[in-house]
């Protein structure tokens, strides 16, 4: 009945939505990516540069989208954009990083695509016993860590 639901949802309290800290989610990369020498040439610079210039950029997930836990992050300066790949993967691994026009992404599961990879990840992106399953959210920021680093 449309009349007791409404009467009943008058009376429902919705609980806040849980506040996550302002500190950047810290992602650990190997920056060893098929691509990155192809991404290095594009940026005119060494392969060693291109972990460098990203592992120092501030990004922050502009939205989330393609894939549960797909987040699409900003940060990098619009010189770095990249094209995508003329013809792309039938699979690309999860945990593999990649660069498209001016997003960094993390792929959360093997899907296709038509990224850059430049590095792969163990972090999980996506897990539906977490709470909350996704690691990233829009306006999380992230920090994307060179393996061996801190």
């Amino acid at each position: 009945d449309p009349a007791r639901l409404a009467e009943r949802l008058g009376g429902w309290t919705i609980p806040p939505l849980a506040a996550r800290a302002d500190t950047a989610v810290e992602i650990p990369v190997r920056y060893d990516g098929p691509d990155l020498a192809e991404v290095a040439a594009l940026w005119k610079v060494p392969p060693g540069k291109v972990a460098e210039i990203h592992g120092a950029t501030a990004f922050r997930v502009a939205f989330c989208g393609f894939a549960p836990g797909f987040g699409y992050l900003t940060g990098l300066p619009s010189h770095y954009d990249v094209p995508r790949r003329a013809t792309p993967r039938t699979a690309v691994p999860a945990g593999s990083v990649a660069l498209a026009g001016p997003y960094t992404g993390v792929y959360p599961r093997s899907s296709p695509g038509g990224w850059q990879l430049i590095g792969t990840t163990d972090a999980v992106l996506w897990d539906h016993r977490r709470e909350p399953a996704a690691l990233l959210a829009p306006g999380t920021r992230v920090r994307f860590v060179p393996a061996g680093s801190s």
